[in-house]
């Protein structure tokens, strides 16, 4: 069956718009020198492949407002895909990650030249400051892209402030994400650590993920104020399931699958709603295991079985499956409730639903 995520020939489209916006910018970066190639390397790699949810999300709420194909839309959606490299590049430097997407994140890779040159200095702090010219690259280009798309100016302006809100209030929810990582979950009751964890993931990852690039498509095609806030019970809803499925999948999924090291997500530490639910739910084995040895880097993959084991018979898997199954739910009942929209696009978004919580992601 085809993907909803390929109506409209969408994936490879976005990809050789990717293609030709690197393209130009490789001229850009001509005259600064060959070394500054190697940051457009960095994001090119990342940028090959991928779902391309966000720049669906933005298409199709286009669409759904009724308005047309066209290649300046798919552009517009192609800025979502930069904005979502600049985050990740990020996300990899401040997690201190070693991979993403199966390759090496691109700050190791950086770094992985200076050590190949013998340069002086370090070359981890080498491959830092080379990934963060490389996502604010990123973020300029987003711009860039969304203001020379060639889509109707006066579309493009209404969709404007959705768009700033969206770059604004990720650069914040990444930073609670740094905040919750430090504040410490002592003495916390399990409802105020699901309420924390729940808040950081609308911002870090909810909003920027479905609801704005949906908003920001929706509203640049002129959608009413009432079609405008069930997208946005939508996307909320959808997106905090998306995420939760990337918790689980952050630590059951399969390497391969994910392009990250087995249990990835609790040598980092990452206070989910995963762990407060197993926190909440564990013996008291599980619980002084799960306390001793999350966030510990240098787990292996015995331990890392050992932490799954303890989430599982806390209940936590089930609970969190749970909260997928019922945010679905409401973002179906959500985008049920609209009035005015285009029914294709209605149907696709209904089978991203599904897309964006699979079990397979």
């Amino acid at each position: 069956m085809t993907s909803p995520l390929d109506a409209a020939s969408l994936r490879g489209r976005v990809q050789a718009t990717v293609d030709d916006v690197l393209a130009h910018q490789a001229t850009v970066l001509a005259e600064v020198g060959p070394d500054a190639q190697e940051l457009l390397g960095a994001v090119a790699r990342l940028l090959t492949g991928g779902k391309r949810l966000r720049a669906a999300f933005l298409y199709w709420g286009y669409r759904a407002a009724g308005q047309p194909d066209s290649d300046a839309l798919v552009r517009v959606a192609t800025a979502m895909e930069f904005f979502q490299a600049a985050a990740l590049i990020h996300d990899d430097v401040m997690d201190d990650s070693d991979t993403r997407r199966g390759m090496p994140a691109a700050h190791r890779s950086l770094a992985a030249r200076h050590e190949r040159e013998s340069w002086s200095g370090d070359a981890d702090r080498f491959g830092v400051a080379g990934a963060i010219l490389a996502g604010n690259l990123c973020l300029n280009w987003t711009e860039e892209i969304y203001a020379t798309s060639g889509l109707e100016p006066t579309h493009l302006q209404r969709g404007r402030a959705v768009f700033d809100r969206m770059r604004t209030q990720l650069m914040g929810g990444q930073f609670l994400d740094v905040v919750e990582s430090a504040r410490s979950w002592d003495d916390v009751p399990t409802s105020e650590r699901v309420e924390r964890a729940e808040h950081v993931i609308r911002f870090k990852s909810a909003k920027y993920t479905v609801e704005h690039p949906l908003l920001i498509g929706a509203t640049a095609g002129g959608a009413s104020d009432d079609d405008l806030a069930a997208l946005s019970r939508y996307g909320l809803d959808l997106g905090q399931a998306f995420q939760l499925r990337d918790d689980l999948l952050g630590v059951f999924g399969d390497p391969a699958a994910t392009g990250k090291p087995a249990g990835d997500d609790l040598r980092e530490g990452k206070r989910t709603v995963l762990v407060a639910h197993a926190l909440a739910g564990a013996d008291d084995a599980g619980r002084e295991l799960i306390e001793r040895r999350l966030g510990d880097p240098l787990l292996d993959d015995e331990v890392v079985q050992q932490l799954r084991d303890a989430i599982t018979s806390a209940g936590a898997v089930d609970a969190v499956e749970a909260d997928i199954a019922r945010l679905a739910g409401s973002a179906r009942m959500a985008l049920k409730s609209t009035r005015d929209l285009s029914p294709e696009a209605t149907g696709v978004l209904d089978q991203l639903i599904d897309s964006a919580t699979s079990r397979a992601n």
